[in-house]
């Protein structure tokens, strides 16, 4: 095998002889690719393979481990009985085994590193796909991204959208002038939304330290890439979250890393398998998405294979930009499956040889039709192509071993404790708390105090010459000075006062009070 290329196997003569090996050209490895093939039929060893021969060659991988079966790739294979046999039908001489340098990712933290990203960098188009929102919903899921960025409040994890949505409900008619209707229904119906995606595991991926891209890209020191496996047979119950994190991973991909035009071999190689949970059900504009960055992230030097069952899985404005593919069998039992088997055929380049059609609802286990580019990036005509024996084991992982593999990783110890810093839940919390302090103070008057006495003595320090203290001005001055003011008696009745007015209002006549008022006056005296 040359230094500039993966050795895949070995294509057939019509007589089933041995051929020629068939190999993937490294500087093309950036041009993405396409494994398909129907249950049983050797994808999952495929995937293996690639990515045992992307590692040798010094170019991370990052891919998906739906099944628990392809963790085997950190141990070294065991010598067997078939895998001995197609080391010699492909001719690959000698048949070494190898164990390869593995990172175990896990969005549940149970069989691997937590894998965590930020509510803003997931952004509002990821998030309303993976809660499947409306358009009307999507829009108010907008415009709370917008809101969070003016008011300076970071969207870290799941409570952190949650506060924010609350606190949009409550300002709904002010925000609804200001970026157009929304309206509280349509907010609950995210925040419902939202509560089955916790329950789904979701509050496991949103929140920090987030996953550093660098750490995807990691090369030993005997200059074989990282293999990073995400552990995703439990991923698997929710497809969604599943689909939109590794869209979500392609997307940073393609944001962060620089423009390396076409280098001499990838910087990264990323496998999505189950291709298909990407494009069911999705939005044009997600899908447009997705064949943009597949289309552009060439340049930054990532390539992108696509796994899945059917090549009608994938939509044709992304299929057409797949350069490298690996067709192992159909079945064509069905009108559907029929339709699939003449696409796959129509997209290679066609071999005198045999009928491309035919020959994929005959392949065996292991054995596909591969075509991959040649010089210049021209496909190379499709051949029949046993697929070499991965160097590998063939298998799931004992838990045992993967706790060991854990525990000597270059990233352990970095994201298992999760850190929750002050963001928009926090912020907005102090600002309600501060709405509400500020709303039970008392109200602030001349005197400090909430009470007021009527004036009833303003008249009195008028200053009129020729009135004594007991005498009544005949006007009142506007704002008498306070400074000019005498001391005046005290408004409080004496005993004796109080006694005298008790006993006239109990005389009727009017002679009788005249009377009374001057004995008891001259006892006052």
């Amino acid at each position: 095998m040359a230094d500039d290329s993966i050795f895949l196997g070995a294509s057939r003569k019509p007589d089933d002889s041995y051929q020629k090996p068939e190999e993937l050209l490294l500087k093309y490895g950036n041009r993405h690719g396409l494994v398909t093939g129907a249950t049983g039929t050797g994808k999952t060893v495929t995937l293996q393979v690639l990515a045992e021969g992307f590692s040798n060659q010094g170019v991370p991988v990052f891919c998906a481990d739906i099944k628990g079966d392809l963790s085997g790739i950190a141990m070294m294979g065991e010598a067997k009985d078939f895998l001995l046999k197609r080391a010699e039908q492909v001719k690959l001489d000698p048949y070494e085994f190898q164990e390869f340098p593995v990172i175990f990712w896990d969005l549940f933290g149970e069989q691997g590193h937590p894998v965590r990203a930020t509510v803003s960098e997931m952004g509002p188009l990821l998030l309303s796909r993976l809660m499947n929102l409306s358009d009307a919903q999507e829009g108010i899921m907008n415009i709370a991204f917008k809101i969070a960025d003016e008011e300076g409040l970071l969207l870290l994890d799941m409570k952190d959208l949650q506060a924010l949505l609350a606190n949009i409900a409550s300002r709904a008619d002010e925000i609804s002038g200001r970026y157009g209707n929304v309206t509280k229904p349509s907010v609950g119906a995210i925040q419902r939304n939202l509560l089955v995606l916790e329950q789904q595991g979701g509050q496991n991926f949103f929140g920090e330290p987030a996953l550093k891209i660098s750490d995807i890209m990691r090369t030993t020191r005997d200059g074989r890439g990282a293999i990073n496996v995400l552990a995703a047979d439990k991923l698997m119950r929710n497809p969604r979250l599943y689909s939109t994190f590794l869209l979500w991973l392609l997307s940073e991909l393609f944001e962060e890393l620089p423009e390396v035009g076409d280098p001499d071999r990838p910087k990264l190689v990323f496998f999505f398998d189950e291709a298909h949970l990407l494009f069911d059900e999705a939005p044009r504009a997600l899908v447009d998405r997705v064949e943009q960055v597949v289309r552009l992230i060439r340049s930054k030097g990532v390539g992108v294979y696509f796994i899945t069952q059917n090549p009608l899985d994938v939509p044709e404005s992304v299929l057409a930009q797949l350069g490298n593919r690996v067709q192992h069998a159909l079945r064509a039992y069905t009108p559907r499956e029929q339709k699939a088997v003449k696409t796959a055929a129509d997209t290679f380049r066609p071999n005198p040889d045999f009928n491309c059609a035919t020959a994929i609802t005959q392949l065996g286990t292991g054995e596909a039709l591969v075509s991959t580019l040649e010089a210049k990036g021209i496909p190379s005509m499709v051949q029949r192509t046993l697929i070499r024996p991965p160097a590998s084991r063939i298998g799931p992982i004992t838990p045992q071993e993967r706790s060991q593999l854990m525990a000597e990783s270059p990233v352990a110890g970095q994201y298992e404790k999760a850190i929750d810093r002050e963001s928009a839940c926090e912020i907005l919390q102090k600002r309600a708390e501060t709405r509400q302090t500020e709303q039970a103070k008392p109200a602030e008057t001349q005197g400090g105090s909430r009470w007021t006495l009527p004036d009833f003595d303003d008249a009195a320090s008028g200053t009129n010459s020729g009135s004594g203290s007991g005498s009544r001005p005949s006007g009142r001055t506007s704002q008498p000075a306070p400074r000019e003011r005498a001391p005046r008696p005290s408004n409080r009745q004496s005993v004796s006062e109080a006694a005298i007015k008790s006993v006239v209002r109990s005389v009727g006549s009017s002679l009788g009070r005249a009377i009374v008022r001057g004995i008891l006056g001259s006892l006052k005296r």
